[in-house]
């Protein structure tokens, strides 16, 4: 980019900096409009933050309102008669507990809504998943299962449903729940090294650290190896939707005041591709990498997964105290970690996620649901709510911290700095854009093809048949530049692996047909060389390995290892696994596929790779399992 092109973006920052505390200040204003309209009974029509609800400038320049003053929940002197009205309230996986906590708040007390009883029950979706779902009005879904109430972590993707079809059943009105800055979290030691936890450092300043290789040995640490810069998929999360358009806004010239015709230059773009480089690889919500980091801080630390990471500060939360989820799904409670994480506010901007709740419209609905709906939004704006919002780690609409979450995740009280998501048309454009920009992928598709794979499913379908069906569909993930190829291992007896490499590693765009026709001609033979087939392909991969992409092996097995030929023992396997991934790490992402899949050795392998384990053990879920897989790419 050209001096003058540079100096440009400096004085934008200059002007943004000087606007972004006016900013939040004025976000407060919206705030109170929120709790006003809530105390009347009525559903509001505004955000936490202004870029939703169209804030001007010079509504950011507006003196801070004073401190809301929330009222106190007002329940039923006696519940109203069975049965009770259930509302159906749909989160993201990222503010799942705080909704399901605040399902039981408003339970827990009487509830009479037109004269029935009330109950709310909690479910999650991946926030990318559910704005396609909600796009079209959720009709993968029976009718008595679609949500009546949309709680996504971040508006803007109730901005992408709307943009995408789904502008009857999403309405534009939302109310917040309470928010979540997304930071950049680092190690302590790490961030104490570089100086971030003294003085933030701006977006440019972060990618510019992420794409020196010599980073951390210009500051004496050689042993924390590159600058590893993890990142979620930004089609399926709001730190990964966050991450992306910091990555356009830096090189734009100004996070806050980014344009569609910015994300559409051909400069800014070449400037994002670089930056994605530094992407290991891209994980489909936060949970998955800060697992991976425990892991690897038991093992001997943090940094040798990652240097920092782009999440939500209730994620830095939840790391603190010891929460972790393999899968994104099961939490699990242990110590906490002997390093925290740090969170670090970029001082040229961060985005915020508001968590809105969306009363939506559709056939399934009908008025008594409605009624009690909006009983439940009202409950979340009481005092009573926002207790539970602030206990379950997240801002209130006052912007207050509960102070033990404040303490254990490190949270600054009132960072400068903070931005709402930008419009629906950015949105939109720096999603369409992102194939194009994401960090290209080498792939290999490992099939176990063994005499198991021909047993039949509930659906009618053979094992092996219905993991070609979902094969195919993972392969529309990928695009031209993408080197994918396909192997697949059995053997009879103590013959060598069969029929190993099918189809090569190769550019999808010209390679998907024969990709295909080596797909379907894979037939069932007979035993299991797991260990040996993956000792094999590892090696294979990691003499092929490309820093320049994203290298991986994609792993499916549905038994355990029973073979009679030469191979190595499963400790040898994840030795060498160990020893490849110290200087050509090759990703070995493991997707268990039935009942009898050895779970424990799959789980093993992709943990000796940095990778994530997938589980599909209800063989008819695995076309769902695998699409969420390849999000990874």
């Amino acid at each position: 980019m050209s001096t003058e092109g540079a100096h440009l973006r400096r004085d934008r920052r200059r002007q943004q900096q000087q606007q972004q505390r006016r900013r939040r200040n004025g976000w407060a204003i919206v705030a109170g409009a929120v709790v006003l309209l809530l105390a009347a009974g009525g559903v509001t029509t505004a955000l936490i933050v202004g870029a939703q609800s169209g804030a001007s400038d010079t509504d950011a320049t507006a003196e801070p309102a004073e401190p809301i003053a929330f009222p106190d929940d007002e329940p039923a002197t006696a519940a109203g008669d069975a049965p009770c009205t259930t509302v159906t309230v749909l989160s993201s996986y990222e503010n799942a507990e705080m909704v399901s906590r605040l399902a039981e708040g408003y339970n827990a007390q009487p509830r009479d809504i037109d004269g029935n009883c009330v109950t709310v029950v909690a479910t999650k979706e991946k926030s990318g998943v559910a704005a396609e779902n909600a796009a079209e009005a959720f009709n993968v879904l029976p009718e008595d299962q679609r949500p009546i109430v949309w709680a996504p972590d971040a508006s803007s993707w109730v901005s992408i449903a709307r943009n995408t079809g789904g502008g009857v059943t999403v309405p534009p009105e939302s109310t917040s729940l309470g928010a979540s800055d997304i930071v950049l979290a680092m190690p302590e030691s790490l961030a104490s090294a570089i100086g971030w936890d003294a003085e933030p450092p701006s977006w440019d300043d972060v990618f510019a650290a992420a794409a020196n290789e010599n980073a951390w040995s210009d500051l004496g640490h050689p042993e924390w190896g590159a600058f590893k810069l993890g990142k979620t998929s930004p089609l399926i999360a709001s730190s990964g939707e966050a991450a992306l358009l910091t990555s356009y806004g830096s090189e734009a010239g100004s996070i806050g005041e980014l344009t569609v015709s910015q994300i559409a230059d051909d400069e800014v773009t070449e400037g994002v591709r670089q930056h994605e480089l530094a992407t290991s690889h891209y994980m489909a919500t936060p949970e998955h990498f800060l697992w991976h980091a425990r892991q690897a801080e038991e093992q001997g630390s943090a940094a040798d997964f990652l240097s920092a990471v782009i999440v939500d500060e209730k994620s830095v939360w939840d790391y603190n105290r010891g929460i972790t989820s393999r899968d994104g799904v099961t939490r699990v409670e242990g110590e906490p970690p002997a390093e925290k994480l740090v969170p670090i506010y970029p001082a040229d901007g961060f985005y915020v996620a508001d968590n809105p709740a969306v009363l939506l419209t559709g056939s399934w609905i009908d008025d008594r649901e409605t009624a009690a709906a909006e009983d439940f939004i009202r409950f979340t704006g009481t005092q009573q709510g926002q207790q539970i919002v602030r206990e379950s780690g997240y801002r209130d609409l006052n912007n207050e911290l509960d102070p033990l979450v404040a303490e254990v995740g490190g949270f600054t009280a009132d960072p400068s700095g903070a931005l709402p998501f930008p419009g629906a048309g950015v949105l939109r454009e720096a999603h369409a854009a992102f194939p194009e920009v994401r960090k290209r992928a080498q792939v290999l598709f490992l099939l176990d093809v063994s005499g198991s794979m021909e047993e039949p499913i509930v659906t009618g379908d053979t094992k092996l048949a219905a993991a070609k069906d979902a094969i195919t569909q993972a392969l529309g993930h990928f695009t031209p530049g993408d080197n994918v190829g396909l192997a697949a291992f059995s053997a009879d007896d103590v013959g060598p692996i069969a029929p190993g490499l099918v189809s090569p590693v190769e550019d999808i765009g010209s390679g998907r047909a024969g990709f295909l026709r080596a797909l379907g001609a894979l037939r069932p033979i007979e035993f299991t060389p797991l260990f040996a087939a993956v000792d094999e392909f590892a090696r294979q991969r990691a003499a092929d390995w490309d820093p320049d992409r994203i290298n991986a092996i994609v792993l499916l097995s549905d038994g355990k290892n029973e073979y009679f030929g030469p191979s190595v023992t499963a400790e040898q396997m994840i030795a060498n696994l160990n020893e490849l991934h110290h200087h050509s790490p090759v990703l070995i992402f493991t997707l268990a596929y039935g009942a009898d899949a050895d779970v424990a050795t799959l789980q093993s392998i992709s943990s000796a790779t940095g990778a994530h384990y997938y589980d599909a053990t209800d063989p008819t879920k695995v076309s769902e399992v695998l699409g969420d897989l390849v999000t990874s790419f």
